[in-house]
């Protein structure tokens, strides 16, 4: 151990301190901030969107030591910046619900990093769950990680306490995961656990939730891999969210020399996720560069429409949803809302669309056609609210 003295339990989380920023807790990284408007006791604490709305939730690992040599990754073995902290399953558990019991969080994201192998570090995520949920009577949420290595039987009980589990691929491909992180097999290790959660949600009705999570820039990946990938969780696997970390060089890892990431090549990859899940595109679809890439000036979905669109406007009172959903600043829930509106009346003014979800209209006004007629005209005619 790198420290004098056995801290307690609290000392020991604020000592963690920002140490699980790389992992993602929530449905919405993007909303995911540590602290909020009143300072918190621990930096560990991050307001995170969760399926059940938003919350403060614990971030926290059982250990900080690990046997692995990811080179990206700031717990690596033989790294020693590293300050290595262990909590017992029991000390973790009831850490957690003095906190919860004094209103501090309200949910808790759990991972460590591997000691005696997957199998075993997995027991003791599992055991600090049960403690939770059976001694402790928690009924709230819990997020959490699924070892590489895991056995059937142990990814069973995680989807049985947990709301949601998490495995991170980390690389698009065998290939890229063995430049990331030698250590970890790609097909036996990780893709397999994520095809028995698949599994185990079909044959079982476990409702667990299940996220992964890509390091996005650092051995070359491009976005079409990412995406693909991405794509394939999605439809074959069920996975309700694919997450993408933009590489950050760590001091005294393999990679400290590398260059980071843009955080617009992130901002991007999400816009293209959220279009393969929830907006019925395909790989097709997106206007990846030659070099397989997103531009990284405008949004996928703008790209796309500049192309598409500008010279073939929709006509918002005969499009179906999928033509919708194509239209700049027209979601999933904006498209449904003006199918709705269109069963009472016409829409014929661009203050419609703001009353009808659409938050950017300027964003959908040059693609968009109201009977027959571009928006642009009828704001002459109608003044600035059109």
């Amino acid at each position: 151990m790198n420290f004098k003295s056995a801290p307690d339990a609290y000392q020991k989380l604020s000592l963690l301190g920002d140490a699980t920023r790389f992992e993602p807790a929530g449905s919405q990284p993007v909303e995911e901030t540590v602290g909020s408007r009143r300072p918190q006791p621990l930096p560990c604490i991050s307001h995170v969107t969760t399926p059940t709305g938003k919350k403060p939730v614990l971030k926290a690992m059982l250990t900080t030591a690990c046997e692995r040599n990811c080179y990206y990754c700031p717990f690596r073995a033989g790294r020693n910046r590293t300050r290595r902290l262990t909590f017992t399953p029991d000390e973790m558990a009831a850490t957690f619900i003095q906190m919860e019991r004094a209103r501090l969080v309200d949910g808790l994201f759990l991972s460590s990093g591997i000691i005696k192998g997957g199998v075993t570090t997995q027991d003791r995520l599992l055991d600090t769950a049960e403690i939770i949920r059976r001694r402790h009577g928690y009924r709230g949420y819990i997020h959490l990680k699924i070892m590489p290595g895991a056995e059937y039987d142990q990814i069973r009980r995680a989807m049985q306490l947990a709301n949601r589990v998490s495995i991170n691929l980390e690389g698009a491909t065998e290939q890229r995961l063995a430049a990331l992180a030698p250590k970890k097999d790609f097909w036996s290790e990780l893709m397999q656990r994520l095809q028995w959660i698949s599994q185990l949600r079909a044959r079982e009705g476990l409702r667990a939730s299940v996220v992964t999570q890509f390091v996005v820039g650092a051995v070359g990946d491009t976005d079409l891999e990412l995406l693909h990938t991405s794509e394939r969780l999605y439809r074959q696997l069920g996975l309700q969210r694919t997450y993408y970390s933009a590489f950050h060089p760590v001091i005294q890892t393999p990679f400290e020399s590398l260059p980071a990431t843009a955080p617009r090549r992130e901002l991007r990859l999400y816009q293209a996720s959220f279009l393969l899940r929830d907006y019925g595109w395909s790989l097709e679809d997106l206007p990846f560069t030659a070099d397989a890439n997103l531009p990284l000036e405008q949004d996928p979905k703008l790209a796309w429409a500049q192309v598409h669109l500008r010279h073939a406007p929709v006509e918002l009172n005969r499009a179906g949803r999928e033509e919708l959903l194509r239209v700049p600043g027209i979601g999933p829930k904006a498209a449904d809302a003006i199918l709705a509106a269109r069963r009472r009346g016409r829409i014929t003014q661009l203050s419609h669309l703001r009353a009808l979800g659409v938050r950017d209209v300027q964003k959908a006004a040059p693609f968009v056609l109201l009977d027959g007629r571009q928006p642009a005209q009828q704001m002459a005619l109608f003044g600035p609210e059109g």
